[in-house]
């Protein structure tokens, strides 16, 4: 998955105060802003900004960014008026080829000191606290938790919305995930290991071709890699990330069962070393999901049986029986 050059967070909102309704100074501010944007006019908006903003995207980074997304998504046709985000009005922005939400932040001068332009989120996407469907673990073997849980201390994933409560899992001995050569994929015991599914679900994403990293490189364009995406029958889905290049087995609209084979665990996207990135969404896409917890029905956490769990940093778990 592309890494969206259309994000840009500069400054964190102030949380002063809240109002029900569209200011007029925002009103007349935005709608400047929108003209400017589609006369690609980029130094007019670099001049709405404040000190602080200016300081964080110079002139040169807000001609790249805007023709940029200018060139991909279009002039703007329409803008709408949402809700409020702290100080921040949130406007639906339709662009010639696809919707993004805009959040902006004006200071007492009504200069721009805050914006973000993200993914639209449609409004009746139902979130998921956690699954109801019943999972098993998706490998074989003992593997180790190395992000995991519900806090951000145990796992930094917390912090992300589309990503809340992933796990990364790797499998450790002795203390270490790889013997021998640190730069080649095959040293990492979990490079290579099969990936399965952890219940019968429909295959409905599958993303291929993503060259495998060299340890230590990081691919940001692509982010997830090679990637499989599952849906339950219950419209829980499942994404598994950074799998092995050409290691796939199943395509979209295949219907498979809990333990079949997906595909190996790879170090492809944006990751430092071989692991499988794992999570629960209540969404196909990742760009507009919320994450849920994903709990296991009956697996080995540290050599004991435990029922219904949600592993944790640090970790070991099996399958019983596998």
């Amino acid at each position: 998955m592309k890494k969206s050059v259309f994000i840009l967070l500069l400054l964190f909102f102030i949380t002063l105060g809240s109002f029900s309704q569209e200011q007029e100074n925002y009103k007349k501010e935005v709608s400047e802003l929108v003209s400017f944007f589609n006369e690609q006019n980029y130094d007019a908006i670099y001049n709405m900004y404040n000190y602080d903003m200016k300081k964080a995207l110079p002139l040169t980074k807000t001609k790249t960014f805007f023709a940029d997304l200018n060139s991909s998504l279009g002039k703007i046709s329409k803008i709408e008026f949402k809700n409020l985000k702290e100080l921040a009005h949130v406007y639906k922005v339709t662009f010639a080829s696809e919707v993004r939400d805009m959040l902006v932040y004006l200071d007492k001068n009504n200069k721009i000191g805050g914006l973000q332009i993200t993914y639209h989120k449609p409004e009746n996407l139902q979130l998921i606290e956690r699954n109801t469907t019943k999972m098993i673990l998706p490998f074989h073997e003992e593997w180790f938790v190395f992000w995991g849980g519900t806090t951000k201390d145990q796992n930094y994933h917390v912090a992300h919305e589309n990503q809340k409560y992933a796990y990364d899992i790797l499998i450790m001995k002795d203390g270490v995930s790889f013997t021998g050569d640190p730069k080649n994929n095959e040293s990492y015991f979990a490079f290579g290991k099969e990936i399965i599914a952890p219940c019968d679900a429909k295959v409905v994403k599958v993303i291929t071709g993503v060259e495998d990293n060299i340890p230590g490189e990081l691919n940001p364009e692509q982010l997830t890699g090679n990637t499989i995406v599952l849906e339950t029958s219950n419209k829980e889905y499942i994404l598994f990330a950074h799998l092995k290049h050409q290691s796939i087995v199943v395509r979209e609209g295949q219907f498979i069962r809990q333990g079949a084979l997906l595909a190996q665990c790879g170090n492809s996207g944006n990751t430092s070393e071989p692991h499988l990135h794992l999570s629960l969404q209540n969404t196909l896409d990742m760009n507009i999901a919320t994450g849920g917890k994903l709990y296991f029905e009956r697996i080995l956490v540290n050599g004991e049986l435990q029922r219904d769990y949600l592993p944790v940093k640090g970790d070991v778990v099996k399958n019983i029986g596998r």
